[in-house]
């Protein structure tokens, strides 16, 4: 009798288990939200953040863009080919781009580079103990580390995804047009007729949505993690993984609901 008790006991605390952690992470974001509405806002760590996520992000998104447009050019005009509709390649592309693959795959880019640096460094603060340090000065740790990571992350994922796009279309560009010898005023002249400012918007929406997921999670694994190197490799590596398969989910339930 007493091992089934120690049984069903061993079995509520892993059913319990992924609650309580839904409720920690639950609480850190409403925290940091709440944070985000109370003056005064740290402009100048907002600014640097958005140096660090954004600005240092360009050349990867941009060479990403345009490999991810080169070849989804040369796929999607072969399968075109075989229907007579080689014609509607710049749409096909361009839809491919602004609706999925430029806030996807940037998302993917930002959360490698800029995601995984931002719960590393936090990670070390916490073993280092100077966000206790921040505490005990008065200073609370939120407004200082968690929401302008939370701002920039919200303000750079959306731009550059654009950039992705924009990049990748042009990319294309060069592949249909100079390689595969598609006409250039066919390339861009059919995309006002498919691409509208509705399609725009729906990106827009998922990039936001994924710069508030990837600052969420990463800045709650560095807060959260365990002392010594060995828990911020294993916070980073989580954070990393986390956000991807979050992206993955955000944009599956955003595509359902925007379309």
């Amino acid at each position: 009798m007493e091992q089934i008790l120690v049984g069903v006991r061993r079995l509520g605390y892993f059913g319990l288990l992924p609650v309580r952690i839904l409720g920690r992470v639950g609480l850190f974001l409403a925290t940091a939200v709440f944070w985000v509405f109370v003056p005064p806002l740290k402009v100048s760590r907002l600014i640097r953040q958005i140096d660090f996520i954004g600005t240092k992000s360009i050349t990867i998104v941009a060479l990403t863009g345009a490999f991810t447009g080169m070849v989804l050019t040369l796929e999607s005009y072969y399968a075109l080919e075989r229907f007579g509709a080689d014609a509607l390649l710049g749409p096909a592309v361009a839809l491919s781009m602004i609706r999925e693959l430029g806030p996807v795959i940037s998302a993917f880019m930002i959360t490698a580079r800029a995601g995984s640096a931002l719960t590393a460094e936090i990670g070390i603060m916490r073993i280092t103990e100077q966000i206790d340090a921040l505490e005990m000065m008065g200073l609370n740790p939120f407004r200082y580390l968690i929401v302008p990571n939370l701002l920039a992350a919200v303000i750079s994922f959306p731009l550059l995804a654009s950039l992705f796009d924009v990049v990748g279309i042009y990319g294309g560009y060069l592949v249909g047009v100079k390689l595969l010898g598609v006409s250039a005023g066919t390339y861009f002249g059919e995309m006002p007729r498919y691409v509208d400012m509705t399609e725009i918007l729906h990106g827009i929406y998922k990039s936001l949505t994924f710069g508030m997921v990837v600052a969420w999670i990463c800045c709650y694994f560095g807060y959260t993690t365990g002392y010594g190197a060995e828990g911020v490799s294993k916070a980073t590596t989580r954070a990393v993984v986390a956000s991807c398969v979050l992206i993955l989910v955000c944009d599956y339930v955003l595509t359902s609901v925007l379309f």
